[in-house]
């Protein structure tokens, strides 16, 4: 079967209602673009970050309807309608997010070009229930990669966001 002659390519585009950190966006995209691409190029939020773009190294995670999600493997007409939480999305005004607040505190952040992705799953993590101890915050993080090695930090920011209420 031969490949679509080039003119084709991106004429088959769609509306799509994407609800982003409590605001509606409409977009008319071609239904291949990921939510990644859709909120850095199109919604200009740059804080999802494009790693691996292949799922593995967890910088892209943003929330669909409250669950963490690898925004590079996402589509974005998959979340039409749903709500999407990026990690512009978590402050309240000035006041930062415990998760975000703990990150500054612990010096959770070497490089920060993880930051976002970490924070993100922070937040679902201790959302869920699953941090009863270093291990288990260690085991449930595992798809966030610090190439940094800011691991011990990021534990620490954890457990401190849990205690001072991160999971409002």
């Amino acid at each position: 079967m031969a490949a679509p002659a080039p003119e084709a390519v991106g004429t088959s585009l769609v509306e799509v209602r994407l609800v982003v950190n409590g605001d509606t966006e409409r977009l008319r995209i071609d239904p291949r673009v990921t939510l990644l691409d859709a909120l850095r190029e199109r919604l200009a939020l740059t804080g999802s970050k494009k790693g691996c773009d292949r799922g593995q190294c967890g910088a892209c995670t943003v929330h669909v309807d409250g669950r963490r999600v690898l925004s590079c493997l996402t589509l974005a007409v998959a979340t039409a309608g749903r709500q999407v939480t990026t990690v512009e999305g978590l402050a309240d005004g000035d006041r930062l997010h415990p998760m975000q607040q703990a990150f500054i505190d612990c010096d959770a952040f070497q490089c920060g070009f993880c930051t976002s992705g970490q924070i993100m799953s922070a937040v679902a993590l201790v959302e869920e229930g699953h941090i009863h101890s270093d291990d288990e915050i260690r085991e449930n993080m595992s798809g966030n990669i610090c190439r940094c090695g800011a691991y011990d930090n990021i534990v620490a920011a954890v457990r401190t966001a849990r205690r001072d209420g991160a999971d409002r």
